[in-house]
């Protein structure tokens, strides 16, 4: 094992890998936010229009926007190259004890801090802290040249995981815990069967059709095939259904974000405290266990990124659209975006502190090469 620190290439290389949609991502999402402002204003009856047709609790338009939002994520997943992955131990039970113990513990405490004397937007962070990765994390990983495969392995792991833990672990921190320690519970309108049928619902059913859409798509024409033409295809829908899913909520949350503006800042200050603080936490740990610079990364940014698509679902459909708890989920990708795209050349510049990493020699897969990133 070589005992020097890998090359670092210029960092604008991370800049220069990204679509243009990608690059101008925040910029997206603020416009969005600014349209559904002006919207709601303009057309103050949309609210009511939105709200007559329900999915899971959620009204159709942003039950439309959330499903095509996660599909062609869920859709890149490797689902077939689990086994290899699955062998290092090491990296699947640490991730497994940072995504679904340390973290979740770490941004109840925020919000506790941070927020203590606003319960919904507590509880949203709450339920924000619950929603592990399995979206841009993809995109973050391999902009820091991370294991893809094993980024690929832990994203269908917290997915399934998600499916059958959400509503416990939100029960226990949004209940039980809170309970324990004589803090205030939630309010009675929370329902654990609520979060479950919304988890099943906005993961369970594109999780399903991602893995269709791979399975037959690599049986019909091959891997390099599926992620050299279809997954470019597929690809930025995730992005115009983010956008479109905020457009809408804003429309509904207009009222409330321009009469508390400093509420949003507040939501914020403990979003960018988690990111930072566990994506940091985890590169020291995966150092320390001797990971190696690749899987040390994948861990990080599988374990400082968040699924904010479901947690806005859940909040949606447990405490509705207009909800402090859902200005809480809307706030995530706004914070997530731009700090986790800083963290990329964080990790990049922290390579020279790991020792035998092959990244400098390691080729690009089809998907890289040839397909524009994406959500």
């Amino acid at each position: 094992m070589s005992q020097s620190a890998p090359s670092v290439p210029d960092a604008s290389a991370v800049v220069a890998k990204l679509s243009v949609l990608d690059r101008f991502l925040p910029v997206w999402i603020i416009a969005a936010m600014g349209l559904g402002l002006a919207l709601g204003a303009v057309v103050p009856q949309v609210g009511v229009a939105m709200e007559s047709m329900e999915v899971a609790g959620v009204s159709l338009p942003i039950a439309v926007g959330l499903l095509i939002m996660m599909y062609p994520v869920l859709a890149k997943v490797r689902y077939n190259e689990t086994g290899r992955v699955l062998k290092d131990k090491k990296l699947v039970i640490t991730s497994l004890l940072i995504n679904w113990v340390l973290a979740p513990a770490f941004m109840f405490v925020l919000a506790w801090v941070f927020l203590a004397d606003l319960p919904e937007y507590r509880t949203g962070l709450i339920i924000v802290g619950l929603a592990r990765c399995i979206a841009m994390v993809l995109i973050w990983n391999d902009l820091a040249c991370g294991d893809r495969e094993a980024a690929a392995v832990l994203v269908a792991i917290n997915s399934v995981f998600q499916v059958f833990m959400f509503g416990v672990l939100g029960w226990f921190y949004l209940q039980v815990l809170p309970s324990w320690l004589g803090l205030e519970t939630t309010s009675a309108e929370f329902s654990i069967v609520a979060i479950t049928v919304s988890v099943l619902v906005f993961l369970g059913i594109p999780l399903l059709a991602g893995y269709l859409t791979r399975t037959l798509g690599e049986r019909a024409r091959g891997r390099e095939w599926y992620e050299a033409k279809v997954l470019p295809k597929i690809g930025p829908w995730a992005l115009y259904g983010l956008l479109f899913t905020i457009v809408v909520l804003f429309a509904l949350q207009g009222e409330q974000v321009l009469s508390s503006p400093m509420d949003v800042v507040r939501i914020a200050v403990p979003l960018l405290v988690y990111f930072v603080v566990i994506f940091a936490a985890s590169m020291v740990i995966g150092w320390m266990l001797r990971m190696g610079y690749e899987r040390t990364t994948t861990l990080s940014f599988t374990a400082a990124g968040n699924n904010f698509e479901l947690a806005i679902a859940v909040s949606i459909a447990t405490f509705g659209a207009t909800s402090g708890q859902a200005l809480a989920g809307v706030v995530g990708p706004l914070i997530e975006v731009p700090v986790l795209v800083a963290l990329v050349y964080v990790a990049l510049w922290a390579r020279r502190f790991f020792t035998g990493s092959n990244i400098a020699t390691k080729q690009e897969s089809p998907i890289a090469a040839a397909a524009p990133h994406s959500l």
